[in-house]
């Protein structure tokens, strides 16, 4: 203890040689610390098995978020009259947009809250009104009901949405922090699958939707028992105080390093912590939330996240988790639910392919090569459409399924492909770019950026299949992913295997996309001549 307190005041004396620029109500911090001592060392050790077992069991909040999104496209064709009367087009996109409106809600009180109560609290919280929700909506028996329990189900999604990054972010060493988060969205992929699968079984069982939405309230009550045996990240522990069991924290994460590596990083860890306590003072929260925009270097690393959320939301792909059963019922298929799960098999396979490669190959470059295949897919598609018999009134004015049918089915799996093994993942990776001060708050825009997309295309895809016909919609999805592309290839800089307390200097001078470039090639060096001494 003797060893910390002297550790934390040689911080305390280095902070003496940074640098506050002030601006009106503008901080930003330029730190010139340096020291042999305070080494990042640590991250060349190996990794301790718990903490892969703790990001796998947070992760099962992406698999609520997975389930939920799925299960919707077999419930609006197993509905029927069940709440009623047969729904409208515009009373389809209310129940199913609604949910998203929740998950943004949901994503902004976690947001408030995730810095001062911690990470774990609002995963609880999600847990609880995930299962009132699910309950809600198995007992509905009118519109209006099942559009409130999918309400709140969105506030429980959207809580474990906006946190579970930053947690297993926050908590992962820096060279299997993609993959670890890859968790996350493996586990939407997961839950995805499940919920086609239950919704092919139960198909043609008479009111099997309730059994499919009931069943959600199963993993949220599974991950509010598992949640005690998580801690809390270290930077959370250190935020508050809590030193001794930051420690704890680290020594399970890096089992093998030494007593000096730990301290090390502990250090590096507060040191962040105390710029962000003297950039943000006692300033309030909105003040913090400001610096999103009026910070440089964080609005352009809150720009490079939400852009390519935004990507993976607007490109098309929600009109598949949401519509599948739908769309494939109006290219021609007998058994719309049976073929989704194809979808939904492709897209869990190839996250598997991004979690192997993400820490390898990087984030821009899979971005790259995967966004443009989305959009060569969603090109072919839409040619495709164009040979399908379908009226304005989006009904096939055909028997079975034409050549252009099954094209449009192999375009799709090639389009889910590109999907899941790219943005899928990185979209919520995103959040590695943000500053500390404002990482919390920033994960809740890159949420609310998420879910608000979500929405859109949730409560728009029908009526623009009508409007502008199928082949109009999904060429529109093909021009955002081109202009996704484009964006990629300017302003996305690559950070993989960077510790979080050194991303934000890529953004200091622009966008970063040739600093950060530079750095890799440094750090790579430093990696080899570390192999080669040892």
């Amino acid at each position: 203890m003797a060893a910390d307190a002297h550790s934390m005041k040689a911080i305390d004396q280095k902070l003496t040689e940074s640098k506050a620029s002030v601006s009106g109500d503008v901080v930003h911090i330029e730190t010139t610390y340096h020291s042999g001592d305070e080494s990042d060392s640590i991250e060349q050790t190996d990794t301790g098995k718990v903490t892969w077992l703790i990001s796998a069991t947070v992760s099962l909040g992406g698999f609520l978020f997975g389930y939920d999104t799925g299960v919707i496209s077999a419930v609006l064709i197993s509905l029927k009259s069940d709440l009623g009367h047969v729904l409208s087009s515009s009373e389809q996109e209310l129940i199913t947009s609604i949910t998203s409106g929740g998950a943004l809600i949901g994503a902004v009180i976690a947001g408030l809250f995730a810095d001062r109560f911690g990470r774990k609290l609002p995963l609880y919280l999600g847990c609880l009104v995930f299962s009132v929700g699910a309950v809600i909506q198995a007992a509905a028996y009118s519109v209006i009901q099942m559009t409130i329990g999918r309400f709140i189900v969105g506030l429980g999604v959207g809580s474990a949405a906006m946190v579970i990054p930053l947690y297993i972010g926050e908590l992962a060493p820096a060279k299997y922090r993609g993959r670890m988060i890859a968790f996350d969205n493996m586990s939407v992929t997961l839950g995805q699958l499940i919920s086609y699968a239950l919704g092919a079984a139960f198909a043609e069982v008479s009111q099997g939707w309730r059994y499919m939405v009931g069943l959600g309230v199963a993993p949220a009550l599974i991950l509010a028992a598992l949640l005690p045996m998580c801690p809390e990240s270290p930077r959370q522990l250190l935020l508050h105080g809590k030193f001794d069991q930051a420690r704890v924290v680290l020594r399970r994460t890096y089992p093998n390093s030494t007593e000096l590596q730990v301290t090390s990083k502990l250090n590096l860890i507060n040191h962040s912590i105390t710029e962000m306590k003297i950039a943000t003072g006692e300033k309030n929260m909105w003040w913090t939330f400001t610096q999103l925009f009026t910070d440089a270097p964080s609005r352009r690393a809150l720009i490079c996240a939400c852009t390519v959320m935004a990507i993976s939301q607007l490109g098309g792909f929600n009109t598949l988790m949401y519509y599948s059963g739908t769309l494939f019922s109006l290219v021609g298929f007998n058994k719309p639910a049976a073929v989704s799960i194809v979808v939904g098999g492709t897209n869990f396979i190839f996250t598997f392919v991004n979690m192997f490669i993400i820490d390898r190959v990087g984030r821009r470059r899979i971005l790259l090569c995967t966004v443009s295949g989305m959009a060569i897919s969603l090109v072919v598609a839409a040619v495709a459409f164009h040979f399908i018999p379908i009226n304005k009134d989006l009904i096939l004015e055909a028997s079975g399924v034409n050549w252009a049918g099954i094209l449009v089915l192999v375009t799709i799996v090639f389009y889910v492909a590109f999907f899941a093994s790219g943005v899928a993942t990185i979209g919520w990776v995103g959040t590695e770019l943000l500053p500390l001060p404002v990482r919390a708050l920033g994960t809740m825009v890159n949420t609310v950026t998420c879910w608000g997309c979500n929405i859109i295309i949730a409560s728009t895809f029908l009526s623009m299949m009508k409007s502008m016909t199928p082949s109009g919609a999904f060429g529109f999805y093909s021009g955002i992913c081109g202009f996704g592309w484009l964006f990629i290839l300017l302003a996305y800089p690559e950070v993989k295997n960077m510790p979080l307390e050194s991303v934000q200097e890529v953004f200091a001078n622009g966008f970063g996309v040739k600093h950060a470039a530079k750095l890799q090639k440094e750090a790579k060096a430093q990696r080899k001549a570390m192999a080669s001494v040892a």
